[in-house]
């Protein structure tokens, strides 16, 4: 399942962009402010919503007034996401089109649909639409043989600021709405803290994938330990090659049943604990531990990912996340660093031009200039700070 395309209305500082033709690793560069943040945001907006509701996803970001763009004359927030997905043999493209709005101060999901074609030819079907808590969904959408008008319809309510798929999405009849459930729940929107990471963990809780602050990574270090011996020794592998001293990684379990990580550095006889390592080591471990998943995220986005690390290895880093991408887990990476950027080819970056409090989303590849320079043999991430990028600079 890949994303093929983000349409935003009203979220914020986007008042109105369509990213299309998404590719596999994506690299967004942008000045402070510019949005950044905001567009990763979007994924984990859809995953509050699914985990709880519209309303408590608005307020956990201020309430809708904050959440919709200022100045807007429009009265919704307006999320549309395309994805490609097999449904029977055939490899479709399906939108998910969300609207928001608000009434009496009180959130509700306006118009909430999932279609894509049924044949070659003729419009997208909707298969889930719902307005204000009431709609239906189709429950044999995979019985092709069938005209149109021949399809069950399953009609439902819900509360209004509740999402239609997350009930629907619970069944499998709903072929297109439970593969879309599955995509929000399985992505992971990368918020990293290094004292989240460091110290002693219980033993108890969620150990195959790291969280999102990476609060269980010795957790999930024990798991790759014992489950995944082979990646677990990729890990360390990588991890010598690039934090020097370092030759022995290993998740401990203490006397008093809690977790820590040791590390053995090359010219001591005594491991320490994670707390006595540098900043950079810890990240670079955790990067590691999330990219070397087993299981890889069908979406993975991580900010910043060049902060406490050493410039020279940007570029082998930004190779493992077009590696991940690879495995099948598309990867959007933002960045202030060149280093990075030039590891990142036309096709894999864009960046925002933020103006008069809306923001835009262009495209390297359709720049000529790029093209060409790039075409020459130059690199992204010399070409940002020469100033190339229309607009990415601060005003």
């Amino acid at each position: 399942m890949k994303i093929e395309s983000i349409r935003l209305k009203n979220f914020k500082v986007f008042r109105d962009v369509h990213l299309k033709d998404i590719p596999p690793f994506l690299v967004v560069v942008g000045a402070n402010g510019a949005g950044k943040s905001t567009l990763f945001d979007v994924f984990g907006f859809l995953h509050d919503c699914l985990k709880g509701n519209v309303r408590q996803a608005l307020d956990s970001r201020g309430r809708f007034q904050e959440v919709k763009s200022r100045g807007s004359n429009d009265d919704a927030i307006l999320i549309e996401i395309q994805y490609r997905m097999p449904i029977t043999g055939v490899e479709r493209l399906v939108t998910y089109s969300l609207e928001i709005a608000e009434r009496n101060g009180v959130p509700f999901v306006k118009r909430e649909i999932l279609r894509y074609k049924r044949g070659r030819y003729g419009s997208p079907f909707r298969f889930l639409d719902f307005s204000n808590g009431e709609g239906y969904a189709i429950t044999n959408e995979e019985d092709f043989k069938k005209s149109d008008e021949d399809l069950e319809r399953e009609y439902q309510k819900v509360t209004p600021d509740t999402l239609a798929i997350k009930g629907l999405g619970q069944f499998e009849r709903f072929k297109a709405a439970n593969a879309f459930r599955q995509l929000i729940e399985s992505w992971h929107v990368s918020d990293f803290h290094i004292n989240a990471a460091r110290g002693r963990k219980e033993a108890a809780g969620d150990s195959e994938h790291l969280s999102e602050t990476g609060d269980n990574l010795p957790r999930v270090a024990q798991y790759l330990f014992e489950q995944h011996p082979s990646t677990f020794q990729t890990i360390l592998d990588t991890m010598a090659h690039r934090v020097p001293g370092i030759a022995k990684v290993e998740p401990v379990l203490m006397e008093d049943g809690y977790l820590t990580l040791r590390f053995q550095d090359g010219s001591f006889k005594t491991p320490f604990l994670d707390r006595y390592v540098s900043d950079g080591t810890i990240k670079m471990f955790a990067y590691l531990v999330l990219l070397h998943d087993p299981g890889p995220h069908p979406l993975l986005c991580v900010e910043e990912p060049e902060n406490q690390l050493y410039p020279k290895l940007m570029a082998e880093l930004a190779e493992e996340f077009r590696m991940y991408a690879m495995r099948g887990g598309q990867v959007l990476v933002s960045t202030h660093s060149p280093d990075f950027l030039n590891a990142a080819e036309l096709d894999e970056v864009c960046w925002l031009v933020k103006r008069e409090g809306g923001t835009d989303i262009r495209r390297a590849r359709d720049d000529p200039q790029l093209a060409e320079y790039m075409a020459d043999g130059d690199k992204m991430g010399y070409l940002w700070k020469q100033g190339f990028f229309e607009g990415a600079d601060p005003e």
